[in-house]
């Protein structure tokens, strides 16, 4: 989807962040969980994943916040505990947090025992789940991150909503190159994406979701309202059963397994007054439990050589490696500022102004 510069304020991330947690602050978030919050938003849009980012704060967190659909001074705590496996509450709290703080507990455990799995329940959306993996390569380890959601994608052939987008994330250290990091949904696109596209009046193509008698839609406003997305693959014609069965097995290990809701179970953050029920599923692998780190980030090496060498597709003239793009489009986020669509730029003005903070400038090379 191609940005038109005239639609975004470029911002520092750094100033970007501060607002995000001063403003969070404001609704009884601590700060070192507003700071979560608000460097997962920010790394949401510097990594290019507008969808998931600092336009999510107000809709899915303040707006919850606000009305006191959501914990801000959550404490998620072990309920159950076996070797290197747990079970984490949540407390409705912000997602951010509770899995932030499973995914540090997994990588004390992959120390200990070389693989820490921990579920967690009663909890909220917490961004990308690409955060969340990539926690676990500064510590030289594997992470894995999914999560269930809000019933928004349709099981093939069926014209109601029942799957959440359940996202799947990876993170692998490397040598030379930039780590391997995969973060996709398990529907066609994030609902995210429908909604910057509602928001910018711009169609989508048809494989992306059905309205509300299951057929297959380019206007996202009636995938947003009454339709849904289709699975990975699209309809059932292009195999989209693959993507129905996984994000069912994702459902199963986040919402079942933790004793989280799940299907329709999961309730909708921007209406619904009761608890979301959401849960989450994360792993970290520690590598030298299985070789050597130096012969791993070789072995990994040639991997990636191998699939960035493999001979082009005519019309074609790079192949990519999962994560890549958006390492690149942080460094030049980071460089240039962040973007910020003007509606969601006008949105946290006024929630600034609501409570005497003082807005970043934006960066001087506006369009």
């Amino acid at each position: 989807m191609v940005k038109e510069a005239k639609d975004y304020v470029k911002v520092p991330a750094p100033a970007l962040k501060k607002i995000a947690a001063e403003l969070l602050e404001e609704y009884n978030v601590p700060p070192s969980h507003a700071h979560i919050v608000s460097d997962v938003l920010v790394t949401a849009d510097l990594r290019g994943v507008e969808s998931h980012g600092i336009g999510r704060l107000f809709p899915y967190y303040i707006s919850r916040l606000q009305q006191g659909y959501m914990n801000p001074q959550s404490s998620p705590h072990i309920t159950r505990n076996f070797g290197a496996t747990f079970n984490m509450d949540g407390e409705n709290g912000l997602g951010h947090v509770a899995c932030h703080a499973a995914m540090r507990k997994c990588i004390d455990l992959a120390r200990e025992f070389g693989i820490g799995l921990g579920g967690i329940k009663n909890s909220n959306h917490f961004g990308i789940a690409g955060y969340y993996s990539m926690m676990a390569l500064q510590e030289g380890m594997i992470g894995i991150c999914i999560s269930n959601s809000q019933p928004l994608a349709l099981p093939t052939f069926s014209k109601k909503r029942l799957l959440g987008t359940n996202p799947f994330s990876i993170a692998v250290p490397a040598g030379k190159a930039q780590p391997f990091v995969l973060d996709m949904a398990t529907s066609v696109v994030p609902i995210g994406k429908i909604e910057v596209s509602r928001r910018k009046g711009i169609k989508v193509p048809p494989e992306w979701g059905a309205d509300s008698r299951g057929r297959a839609t380019s206007d996202p406003a009636q995938i947003f309202e009454g339709g849904g997305l289709f699975p990975l693959g699209g309809p059932e014609e292009t195999a989209g059963y693959k993507g129905y069965g996984l994000s069912a097995a994702i459902d199963i290990l986040s919402g079942v397994l933790t004793g989280s809701s799940f299907l329709a179970g999961v309730l909708n953050a921007r209406v619904s007054p009761e608890p979301c029920g959401v849960g989450h599923f994360v792993a970290a692998l520690q590598v030298e439990a299985f070789m050597d780190m130096s012969e791993f980030k070789e072995r990994m090496n040639q991997f990636i050589e191998e699939l960035k060498t493999a001979p082009l597709a005519d019309g074609c003239d790079k192949i990519y490696i999962a994560g890549e793009k958006e390492f690149s489009q942080w460094e030049q986020n980071m460089k240039d500022g962040v973007p910020v669509h003007r509606k969601v730029w006008e949105e946290l003005t006024a929630l600034c102004s609501k409570h005497n903070i003082k807005l970043p400038e934006p960066c001087t090379d506006q369009p």
